[in-house]
């Protein structure tokens, strides 16, 4: 994290740390600088490194625990949160002079957007702030595969309850079934009740 970037913007959860911060690469500067100091001779060339000098100083990015944030404004401030939970793609590019000065942008996608979300306009190294990105994105959807496992479990032991608790029933209504079975079998005449009487009927 840049020591240098002020974050006095920022309000994070209790249980939110930041993992990166930083504004945009000042060599990034160079080719506002390039047009606008030979015009500065004639007028026309000092809004323009003066603009650009204001939106290096007042454009900072952030990378924490729970998502990314991107602060913007000169006169006003404009305040962007992406969290993790929405991530979806990744992605950085480099110009020629980028990648040979050491920034480029990094473009944050988030599902169901047709585009790019975020962007890390002009970031120092911006494949190691993808990285670092694309890591908490990772824990994510190991959380997420966890939690859906997890679930799944939970459905399973549920049904194997139920199953058990169904076995059950039906085990203590068929010894019920048994028990009265038996004690009918008492009731039934004795063999000596059916021995003909000397008329050849059976007494009842």
């Amino acid at each position: 994290m840049d020591a240098d970037t002020p974050l006095d913007w920022l309000t994070l959860d209790d249980d939110e740390e930041v993992l990166w911060a930083s504004t945009p690469h000042r060599y990034s500067l160079v080719p506002e600088l390039a047009v606008g100091i030979p015009l500065s001779l004639v007028l026309i060339g000092i809004p323009i490194v003066v603009a650009a000098y204001l939106r290096y100083r007042n454009t900072n990015y952030v990378v924490t625990t729970s998502g990314l944030y991107r602060k913007t404004g000169i006169l006003s401030r404009d305040v962007q949160k992406v969290g993790f939970d929405k991530v979806q793609n990744i992605s950085y590019t480099q110009t020629a002079l980028g990648a040979y000065l050491g920034y480029g942008d990094v473009d944050v996608s988030t599902a169901g957007s047709a585009g790019v979300e975020l962007r890390f306009r002009s970031v120092p190294d911006p494949a190691a702030v993808q990285e670092l990105i694309g890591r908490r994105t990772d824990r994510r959807d190991e959380r997420e595969t966890a939690d859906g496992k997890a679930a799944v479990l939970d459905e399973i032991l549920d049904e194997l309850r139920a199953i058990r608790r169904t076995l059950e029933a039906d085990g203590a209504a068929t010894v019920e079934d048994r028990k009265g079975d038996r004690s009918g079998a008492g009731t039934a005449p004795a063999p000596s009740e059916l021995i003909p009487d000397s008329d050849g009927d059976r007494e009842p």
